[in-house]
């Protein structure tokens, strides 16, 4: 976050969580909340702090969303926007799947909400979706942080990449990393992310390449496993998305864990230690938060070639 942005302040007089965060200079390192399926569903009303329950969709439609989030693992529901379709006539629905092994995604176009009881999000059907979603977290109800930084973040991105591929959404995880945007359906988030940060961020993403310098995480997998991932990038400079695959994470006793990784090269295979802790002083770490914590954090150290098998 730019040193020269104005400090805000929260309605109590705090500095704001994300000013605050950049300032403790919090690491962006394993923060991606963890997702593998998604259900994004067009809403231009007013976002409440708790979408569904505060929307204007049916109790048939909100019971049925909820339904399919309890069904699919580790899901996520978002409402998305963009102001410039605020008179469309129908609404797109995104669905699909962010695991290491499979990015999925299918959308659809509805002339009303209840036509969503029709669709099931565990199975395709819909349009297979042709390009990324870039998903950036303007929800001012849940954070003011993330009003504040994510919509000149939206409006950077809409404006270098194809409008089509941009859309606003609610709360995505990490109110104090804004601005936060999520790209689909590689399921990769980038945090603290700002105006001058978009081309250069686009230009790799584009490439084939993951930004390591805003990356927060991939979100089909663990913090812990995140910790690793990122390390084994930065020492080995194998940014491509394919180029790590997971082998397995075993606990080696509490607050600690081995994380290993097959790569393509002929290393084989990699290996990381993650050890789990306390980060820095206790802080608020959203702008609601009603007492200060100390946030955890997880911190991979080494970074060993171990030949494959």
């Amino acid at each position: 976050m730019a040193e020269t942005l104005e400090r805000g302040r929260t309605s109590t007089g705090r500095a704001l969580c994300a000013d605050v965060s950049h300032e403790q200079a919090e690491s962006l390192a394993a923060t991606a909340s963890r997702v593998d399926n998604w259900i994004l569903v067009e809403y231009r009303r007013l976002w409440s702090r708790d979408p569904i329950r505060g929307s204007g969709l049916s109790d048939e439609v909100k019971t049925h969303l909820r339904r399919h989030l309890r069904a699919l693992p580790n899901s996520r529901l978002l409402f998305i926007r963009r102001p410039e379709r605020r008179d469309e006539p129908r609404f797109t629905v995104f669905y699909g799947r962010s695991l290491e092994a499979e990015q999925a995604f299918y959308a659809l176009e509805v002339d009303e909400y209840e036509e969503l009881l029709e669709v099931d999000f565990a199975h395709s059907g819909a349009k297979s979706l042709d390009h990324p979603l870039f998903v950036v977290c303007t929800h001012g109800k849940r954070d003011r942080c993330c009003a504040k930084y994510g919509r000149p973040l939206y409006d950077e991105l809409r404006d270098q990449a194809e409008p089509e591929w941009v859309w606003q959404s609610t709360h995505v995880g990490g109110d104090r990393f804004a601005g936060n945007v999520v790209c689909l359906p590689q399921g990769l988030y980038f945090g603290r992310v700002e105006r001058p940060d978009v081309w250069p961020l686009l230009d790799e993403f584009l490439a084939g390449r993951i930004p390591l310098e805003h990356y927060r995480g991939r979100s089909c997998y663990s913090f812990v496993i995140q910790a690793a991932e990122r390390r084994i990038r930065e020492e080995t400079g194998l940014t491509r998305l394919d180029d790590l695959r997971l082998v397995g994470c075993e606990r080696t006793n509490e607050e600690a864990w081995t994380v290993r990784f097959r790569t393509a090269s002929p290393d084989g295979i990699h290996e990381a230690e993650v050890v789990r802790e306390l980060a820095g002083e206790a802080t608020y770490l959203t702008c609601t938060a009603a007492t200060p914590q100390r946030p955890r954090r997880h911190v991979a150290t080494g970074d060993r070639a171990i030949p494959a098998p």
